[in-house]
């Protein structure tokens, strides 16, 4: 039995471990924005902190969809189907995902003056969202690439690259943000230029890596984007009830003051961190279990299933133990605010107890993606957040004076309900997997 789990662990690190480098990378260079925001000024962190709720609400709906390549690509190669042949319907349907999502976010732009926030923020929080709109196609050109890859189990060049562009994004927030030489201090708009500039970097590197090293005729299949939106639907409606979910606090809480939504920002920035690894585990399961599902491989299936759900649930139990240990260092590494420091501690000893269920919740969905049954999840992300969590935040935020805080204990029973309901789902799932296969 040890000698399975270590086989089947070892095959999943085998894709997880650049996986979670790239992903760290990727999440580092919001935390680098954080962070150089942070040293800028409290209200610079506030302000892209509103501006990033609303533009990541709309921009993860498209990345959810684009997620469902490498899930709906390795179960074509677990039936010996030709997979390659995918390349440039991919990139057509990402780039007509950006045109869309790139106009909406233009388009949020005319809410900003209705929402109620705190004046000396508007300006900068339209000017970021407005840059913003337009790295829209980078990042999606990115994600695309990358997912194709991924299907393959080529892992480790994209995460080289999203790891460096980490390197890169500090550099260049510093230039921008602070000013170097003849080049002005730009504030926010030197984080959204950075942000744009990193992110084409990222998706251009991408799209010469795949022509180095392998060989594309066009290609042009109807089905296999009916296939994409009919596995990526859910799970990107599903992301995007959880994002949302996590977002809106920062508006909510925006229009009482600004350093809530610092606060918010802050402390996403620190969860989403260690959410990384588990997320790349959870990669690693939907391509192993896409593979095995194509190939009729119920034991296989299982067993990734099994593997990468202890190895995501054992890594957030320790990052947990960090969490509640360390939170005034954790913190203090992103600002020297005294009263933005006294508003987010507290919330990190809630987060501690967050990130077990989390790790449990993201590795579930690794399954359920990897069998295509991508519903579950947005069914079980729907009520756990908006059904739970969200009322229960509201309840305990303003009616108990709980402020942030509240809103995390909502998250915390949201993760709880979300988990019971995708473990409930899964083992029957795979019962009925058993009976056909």
């Amino acid at each position: 039995m040890t000698n399975q789990f270590k086989f089947y662990a070892n095959e999943l690190l085998n894709i997880a471990l650049p996986i979670i480098l790239g992903n760290l990378g990727f999440i580092l260079i919001g935390a680098g924005d954080v962070l150089i925001a942070g040293r800028h000024s409290t209200d610079t962190l506030a302000a892209i902190s509103i501006a990033t709720a609303i533009t990541n609400c709309i921009q993860t709906f498209g990345i959810g969809l684009i997620s469902s390549v490498s899930p709906l690509l390795s179960n074509y190669r677990g039936q010996k189907k030709q997979a390659k042949k995918y390349f440039f319907p991919t990139l057509r349907f990402a780039m007509t995902l950006g045109v869309i999502v790139m106009l909406l976010v233009l388009l949020s732009i005319l809410m900003i003056d209705k929402i109620g926030l705190e004046a000396k923020l508007v300006p900068m929080v339209k000017q970021y969202m407005f840059i913003t709109a337009f790295a829209t196609f980078g990042g999606y050109l990115h994600a695309a690439v990358k997912e194709f890859l991924q299907a393959f189990e080529i892992v480790l060049f994209p995460n080289l690259v999203t790891a460096f562009a980490v390197i890169l994004n500090i550099v260049l927030n510093i230039i921008l943000v602070f000013g170097f030489g003849p080049i002005p201090s730009l504030g926010v708009l030197g984080l959204a230029v950075a942000s744009l500039l990193v992110r084409y970097f990222m998706g251009f590197v991408l799209l010469i890596y795949c022509f180095t090293v392998m060989r594309f005729n066009d290609y042009k299949d109807f089905d296999y984007y009916k296939g994409l939106i009919k596995i990526g639907i859910p799970i990107s409606t599903a992301i995007l009830v959880e994002f949302v979910a996590f977002n809106s606090i920062a508006i909510i809480l925006g229009r009482v003051a600004g350093v809530y939504a610092a606060a918010q920002n802050l402390v996403c920035t620190l969860t989403t961190i260690s959410f990384m690894v588990p997320l790349a585990i959870s990669n690693a399961i939907a391509v192993k279990v896409g593979f095995a599902n194509g190939a009729g491989n119920i034991l296989d299936l299982k067993k990734y299933s099994f593997v990468g759900i202890v190895m995501s649930v054992i890594f957030m139990s320790c990052s947990a133990i960090v969490f509640a240990s360390f939170p005034e260092v954790l913190v203090g590494l992103f600002t020297k605010d005294e009263l933005l420091i006294k508003v987010s501690v507290p919330v990190i000893y809630i987060l501690s107890l967050f990130q077990v269920f989390d790790g449990l919740q993201v590795s579930l969905a690794g399954v359920f993606k990897g069998i295509k049954k991508t519903g579950t999840v947005l069914f079980a992300n729907f009520v756990a957040y908006w059904l739970i969590s969200l009322p229960l935040g509201c309840l305990l935020s303003f009616k108990y004076n709980m402020n942030i805080s509240g809103f995390w204990l909502g998250l915390v029973s949201a993760a709880v309900i979300l988990c019971i309901i995708m473990t409930f789902m899964l083992l029957r799932n795979i019962r009925k997997l058993e009976k056909r296969i």
